[in-house]
């Protein structure tokens, strides 16, 4: 029978689309990547999204973020969030917080649910945190660098975070997780050079913070105010959100194989053994949680 998935299973494979319909995906931050990481979990049929995010959107949101429009100004990121993943897919089971990720509120998510982790926080601090947490418990996570002051969204890539260049927010978290255990992680980040804002304090957040109702992170609070763009935070979530889709079924091995790449796919069959290990070791700890918690 059709239905709003089945061009995407016609790519992907049945097995491919059970998978996505049983994950159960975190999106923390819904702003300008990860409001498009979101839309592209619920078109592809991920069966539980769980959206993180303290903002209402403000004005200034509207020339790139998915969720920001002029009719929805003032509301909150999550409530919206909700409904357009309800819209495409009604059977989608939405889990929303109103609240910024820091590692003081951390024990409120139980991350051993998770199947994948899409980071698109934009402060270190909270970045690191949920970088920490998500290796201790081995959940796979894609993490988001810097999508500001860019214009050519064509240089957007997924990369090891230690293969990263041109990105401050890459270069801090490179410099932090060298003094810990974790060697490696997948990030979506442009090698592009950023540029500088132009200075125009009439029309800066930085003097006329405007945002609606806003009881912290008022941008007057910011060094700096980030020029932006539509095209480039999309560009970013979209190939998060594409990234995490194609983990998801790798990790369950249920990604269809190119007839073509039959007879040299060793790497493919090395990597599907890989993705089972930590997937079966992902099971093992979901299974000790619930045992726990009994």
């Amino acid at each position: 029978m059709q239905n709003q998935f089945s061009r995407t299973q016609l790519l992907l494979g049945k097995p491919a689309i059970d998978t996505l319909n049983g994950s159960r995906v975190a999106v923390f931050g819904v702003g300008g990547v990860g409001g498009y990481a979101v839309e592209v979990l619920a078109r592809s049929g991920v069966g539980a999204i769980d959206v993180i995010d303290d903002d209402r959107v403000c004005l200034t949101n509207v020339n790139r973020q998915l969720l920001a429009t002029t009719r929805t100004v003032g509301k909150h990121k999550v409530d919206i969030a909700e409904e357009r993943i309800h819209s495409i897919n009604p059977r989608c089971i939405v889990r929303k917080y109103q609240t910024f990720y820091l590692p003081d509120n951390a024990d409120q998510f139980d991350f051993s649910h998770y199947d994948y982790v899409i980071d698109c926080i934009d402060t270190v601090t909270a970045k690191l945190d949920l970088i920490y947490r998500c290796h201790e418990m081995n959940i796979p996570l894609l993490s988001c660098m810097g999508a500001a002051y860019k214009l050519d969204a064509t240089q957007f890539r997924v990369t090891d975070i230690f293969k990263t260049i041109n990105d401050p927010l890459a270069k801090v978290i490179r410099k932090k997780l060298r003094k810990t255990k974790i060697k490696h992680l997948k990030v979506v980040y442009s090698p592009e050079e950023p540029l500088e804002s132009i200075e125009q304090p009439e029309i800066s957040c930085r003097f006329h913070c405007i945002c609606p109702d806003k009881d912290m992170r008022k941008c007057t609070d910011r060094h700096t105010i980030p020029s932006s763009n539509a095209w480039v935070p999309a560009a970013a979530g979209l190939i998060a959100g594409g990234e995490a889709v194609k983990d998801l079924v790798n990790l369950a091995n249920t990604m269809r194989i190119r007839p073509e790449d039959e007879a040299t796919s060793e790497p493919a069959r090395i990597a599907h053994e890989r993705a089972a290990k930590m997937l079966e070791e992902h099971k093992r700890l979901k299974a000790e949680k619930a045992a726990a918690d009994k």
